[in-house]
């Protein structure tokens, strides 16, 4: 039997994100999931450093880097459509779930218990996912920032909802970052260094 997976996985790469937006420099999913990853990490180690929480950073980082993987089989759905209406979003969730199960099935059987939990959460972990689910919008309200200093205007309204729905989250860890760490986002190479 083939085992699939990680070919597939490696195929994040050829799933553009923000296609109804016209963009100044492209990303892939492969890129927002690495971007993901570093920023679930960090809300964890927020959450443990300032908040005085246990939270698995490692763990966090793993989840998000598989957050999107259904995408390889669905694409990448537009916000504004997937969540138009709750019908929608409901037939969305099923969809990615199926996606999710066919990923899982491209593995060797005494891999999936390994897996399955990554790509469907365990409620012990619920507040995990909701850091990731923070992390992602924290990718996308960065991605308008980078497109804003480019010049592309077009990311000004997305960038004022992205920024309402991370508050809506009420995920302490992402208002911290966001008070202490999303400055830097606005800064040129030089004044990073």
């Amino acid at each position: 039997m083939d085992n699939n997976f990680y070919a597939m996985m490696s195929r994040m790469k050829y799933i553009e994100r923000w296609a109804l937006m016209r963009n100044s420099r492209p990303e892939n999913v492969s890129e927002h999931t690495l971007e993901v990853s570093i920023l679930a990490h960090a809300l964890a180690v927020i959450g443990n450093k300032r908040l005085n929480k246990n939270l698995n950073g490692e763990r966090a980082a793993l989840i998000a880097l598989f957050h999107d993987s259904t995408e390889i089989i669905t694409g990448d759905m537009p916000t504004p459509i997937k969540y138009y209406n709750g019908n929608i979003q409901g037939a969305f969730k099923e969809i990615e779930a199926e996606a999710a199960r066919r990923l899982l099935s491209m593995l060797p059987e005494d891999f999936k218990e390994d897996y399955e939990p990554i790509f469907f959460p365990k409620q012990e972990e619920e507040y995990i996912w909701k850091l990731v689910k923070a992390a992602d919008k924290l990718s996308a309200l960065i991605k308008c920032i980078q497109e804003e200093k480019a010049g592309n205007t077009e990311f000004s309204s997305a960038k004022e909802s992205i920024t309402e729905a991370i508050k809506e989250l009420q995920v302490e860890e992402a208002e911290i970052f966001m008070g202490e760490f999303i400055t830097s986002y606005y800064k040129n190479l030089d004044e990073l260094t």
